[in-house]
């Protein structure tokens, strides 16, 4: 029995009022558990923000469990971390961050001490003013926050230079896809006269006309884009930024003049440039894709060296364009898709003139001649014996790859993590670094796919999440591309080596066919030549987990099938869905042929 007067307490009661005790006697409280990921990662937010904390590890002790439940009882929440910060309860890891992002945790932080929180000059500093960059800036002010953009093209050693906008508008998607249309306009000439076209006059293509009319599009895009930004209140600074500092940068711009801001948040959006190749002349006498698409002259006889989608989309217009193309070729061709698609389209490019040296690199290239473009010798080495070859052209196209423009810029000064091989920068499913107020997104994250409308939708869902109060994260699975070779090549999913890998080659069907646009049969010519296939996952009702499709228009046929793929489709439901005829993507609504079957499958007609 308890005293007279007194009233014993309930051991319930008793633990809320220990618990209340540890919130009230620390400025913050984490219940945490010493196993736990995202308690770790709630640690690291404070340590990086230079904020001391007091950890319980409620596996540690013997009346965790009983600690858990009282928890429960004052905040509804039963996982851990359990935070509270100055005696107000922010919630798990996902709640913590969330906080952070918005500015909330620094506004608690600041309340019991009477400190204020610091006073940065922008919520958020994008360096990079690519489509990553700029979707997330822009989101981020209509919003109501504050931004900064800067961005910066560090000459190519050629001198090229370019404007607002990034890779994919000034020397990427755009002019690639408007050359490749060039070209396919060579071909519909050719076509023509089949389908009762008569002209006499001799038609030849003019280089010049066609780089100024790309150029005049691209600087109205440019322009564009910095209207945009005004209208939107987003700071734009023509500068190179560079970390000095925890949330500060410097801007450098191209007079060399230094101006320093700092920000609450950072996304790194400064992309990729071409790889040079390290022999002597690469630099002092090749170009890049960086070049090509505003080269002042026709490139004549051109080397392209490599065999990514770069190189063979280059080579692919530049010889539809009527120019003598090789392609050098260090192994094999689009690695990273599927081998059987590449293969196909090196073959098809090879029969309409594109030659290929396969298994050599260049170790050298000198001048021979000066001019517009001049000519070149060329030494390579076999990557499979001593043999040697020697070549003269007009013009050497390096597209071997690309590296992320991330060593310079400070990174560490501030402690972000990045592949030293590469530049890329390792995230989290939020596209956070290592570092809890640095972001990144496009074609600079590690492990990543290299697509403009996936930096555009990282940017833009980032933005939401950090000042939006949004959850959604960018889905990075399943996203559609196509590669602009003459004859295109769209996909989706996993190609038929990475499903083997996956899943066994017991566990997948392929059905395939060739196929034969009905507009090319007037014209007779290059019959059995498009392919199709689709990779299914026999464990799970057939379900289609790669798409692949080489002929015209791939890319408008892959982004309606890459909705379906999304929605999860079968091969039952291609099977049910009726085709619009006579088109080319009516095939994979009739496709009934296995690649395990062996069977014959070349088209008699359309």
């Amino acid at each position: 029995m308890p005293p007279p007067g007194q009233v014993r307490i309930p051991d319930r009661d008793s633990l809320k009022l220990q618990v209340q005790a540890m919130i009230g006697s620390h400025r913050v409280m984490i219940f945490s558990k010493s196993f736990c990921p995202y308690c770790s990662k709630v640690k690291e937010l404070f340590h990086s923000l230079g904020v001391e904390y007091s950890a319980l590890e409620l596996d540690k002790i013997d009346n965790g469990p009983s600690i858990q439940d009282a928890l429960l009882g004052l905040t509804g929440q039963r996982t851990v971390p359990n935070v509270f910060v100055n005696g107000t309860h922010v919630g798990g890891c996902d709640q913590t961050f969330q906080a952070y992002q918005t500015g909330l945790l620094q506004r608690l932080l600041g309340d019991t001490k009477n400190e204020q929180m610091e006073d940065y000059d922008y919520d958020l500093i994008v360096i990079g003013g690519g489509s990553g960059g700029l979707s997330c800036s822009k989101e981020a002010a209509v919003l109501g926050r504050k931004v900064m953009v800067l961005d910066y093209v560090v000459p190519t050693p050629m001198g090229t230079t370019w404007g607002l906008g990034g890779t994919c508008v000034n020397v990427g998607c755009i002019p690639k896809k408007l050359m490749h249309q060039a070209a396919l306009l060579g071909q519909a000439l050719q076509d023509s006269r089949k389908f009762g076209w008569e002209y006499e006059e001799q038609v030849k293509h003019n280089w010049e006309t066609m780089v100024e009319a790309i150029q005049n599009y691209i600087g109205s895009l440019n322009w564009g884009y910095r209207v945009a930004l005004r209208e939107k209140s987003v700071t734009y600074l023509n500068a190179y930024g560079e970390f000095v500092g925890p949330h500060k940068i410097k801007a450098t711009n191209r007079k060399g003049q230094e101006t320093f801001h700092t920000a609450q948040a950072f996304v790194i959006a400064t992309g990729m440039r071409p790889r040079y190749e390290g022999f002597p002349g690469d630099r002092e006498y090749c170009i890049t894709s960086d070049d090509l698409f505003s080269l002042p002259y026709c490139p004549g006889k051109t080397l392209v060296v490599g065999a990514s989608y770069v190189a063979l989309e280059c080579a692919g217009f530049l010889a539809g364009l009527g120019m003598d193309v090789t392609v050098m070729v260090r192994s094999i061709l689009l690695r990273g898709f599927d081998q059987e698609m590449a293969e196909r389209v090196g073959a098809y490019m090879e029969t309409h003139g594109v030659k290929f040296i396969r298994k050599f690199v260049p170790v050298e290239v000198t001048k021979l001649e000066d001019g517009m473009p001049g000519r070149l010798k060329v030494i390579a080495k076999s990557t499979d014996g001593s043999q040697m070859f020697e070549g003269e052209y007009n013009t050497v196209l390096i597209a071997i790859g690309r590296d992320a423009c991330t060593k310079n810029i400070g990174l560490e000064k501030i402690g972000v993590t990045i592949n030293e091989k590469n530049g890329k920068i390792p995230v989290n499913d939020e596209e956070q670094t290592n570092v809890p107020y640095v972001y990144a997104v496009g074609d600079i994250l590690e492990g990543k796919l290299e697509l403009t409308p996936l930096a555009i939708q990282a940017g833009k869902l980032l933005a939401r999440r950090l000042f939006g109060g949004n959850s959604t994260k960018c889905d990075y699975i399943n996203v559609p591309t196509t590669v602009f070779t003459p004859l295109e090549y769209g996909c989706c999913g996993l190609s038929e080596e990475r499903a083997i890998e996956q899943l066994g080659q017991e566990n997948i069907e392929v059905y395939h066919t060739l196929f034969w646009p009905l507009e090319w049969t007037i014209p007779a010519r290059d019959n059995n030549t498009c392919y199709a296939k689709v990779v299914c996952n026999k464990l799970d009702c057939n379900r289609v987990i790669g798409f692949h499709v080489l002929g015209p228009n791939a890319g408008e046929i892959t982004q309606g099938f890459g909705a379906a793929i999304k929605c999860g489709i079968t091969k039952e439901l291609l099977d049910e869905t009726i085709g619009i005829h006579p088109t080319c993507a009516e095939v994979f609504t009739t496709m009934d042929i296995t690649k395990a079957s062996g069977q014959d499958i070349n088209q008699a007609g359309c």
